[in-house]
């Protein structure tokens, strides 16, 4: 990920603060309104092991056409015995992995899970950004066998590091319509305890809701808070604690926050939110070659990823629509 898109990370907490908006932020499950009947129906629960052991596959430096091709294998690989078809979205910088496994209901539409999976030069990329490709397979694993009412995409996009080309070259080919929301994973493992290990932009207007890196943030625009709500009701007292952060695209949209692969969706008017840890918000490994997986939270980790499974639930099993407040 693109150290500018923190920059404008604090730079939309600092705006969204500022015009009143709140951190959602509670240790608890929230009671929150949701019309999905079937929103009741228990999240399939996260294997540790496995989570575990696809990081460790995967967590060797992913910047060169050979390192990016030994990572596609092992993602097409794990798919396919998961029981996936997936397939390779070519184009001209790079290789993207699509798989999708259809809902019981054509007309709720398909909900989109995505991840990059090159690294920066320099790193082995263990948390940026192979936590997030674990989890991606994790949901495969899952779900692969789950009657679901809406269709689940999975996407692996090739070339995040190096301007987003991958993410990208897919929203460029994807056709509107039955796309109802994008759920993008971008670091989800690194975690610390110790006051003052969190850190904010300069002058917030309210003090932040805590000086501890024990949360995961959801970042998604305004236009649909569904994608946001899926995650506020995906917390239990167990799992990590979530921030979430509606972002006023309407109001304000700096060029910086296009920078991650959750922004070609934003761009093109599809609902997207992007999950993250807050990467050189919190963690000194950001784009260094001690992203090693010895700097993992493994609790946080596999809570971060059940945290997804259970937001994934919600939506896959939801009819109504997403747009909107």
């Amino acid at each position: 990920m693109k150290r500018s898109i923190w920059v404008a990370f604090g730079l939309a907490v600092f705006l969204s603060l500022a015009i009143a908006w709140r951190w959602n932020f509670s240790p608890r499950p929230q009671a929150i309104e949701v019309n999905f009947s079937q929103a009741q129906i228990t999240p399939p629960s996260v294997n540790s092991d496995r989570l575990w052991n696809d990081l460790s596959a995967l967590s060797f430096r992913r910047f060169e056409s050979i390192d990016r091709s030994r990572a596609r294998q092992y993602i097409l690989r794990s798919l396919t015995e998961a029981g996936w078809t997936p397939q390779a979205q070519t184009f001209a910088q790079g290789v993207n992995i699509v798989a999708e496994r259809w809902g019981t209901n054509s007309a709720a539409g398909k909900i989109l899970l995505g991840a990059h999976y090159d690294s920066v030069e320099a790193s082995p990329g263990a948390d940026d950004n192979a936590t997030a490709v674990a989890t991606v397979l994790e949901a495969a694993r899952l779900f692969g066998a789950i009657d679901t009412t809406r269709s689940l995409q999975l996407v692996l996009f090739d070339e995040e590091e190096t301007g987003l080309l991958g993410s990208l070259a897919f929203v460029d080919r994807l056709q509107s319509g039955d796309l109802q929301g994008a759920v993008i994973l971008e670091m989800l493992g690194y975690a610390c305890y110790e006051s003052g290990c969190q850190q904010y932009p300069a002058n917030l207007p309210i003090a932040p809701p805590t000086d501890r890196g024990n949360f995961l943030a959801v970042l998604g625009d305004r236009g649909h808070m569904p994608l946001i709500r899926s995650f506020e009701q995906a917390q239990r007292s167990n799992l990590p604690p979530i921030v979430t952060l509606p972002v006023p695209l309407a109001r304000f949209l700096p060029p910086d926050l296009l920078r991650s692969d959750h922004a070609p969706f934003w761009q093109n008017g599809f609902g997207a939110v992007l999950v993250t840890d807050t990467a050189n918000f919190r963690t000194p490994h950001y784009h260094q070659p001690s992203d090693t997986i010895d700097t993992i939270d493994r609790s946080f980790f596999s809570g971060s990823a059940q945290l997804v499974i259970n937001a994934l639930t919600t939506l896959l099993q939801g009819q109504n629509e997403l747009n909107g407040a």
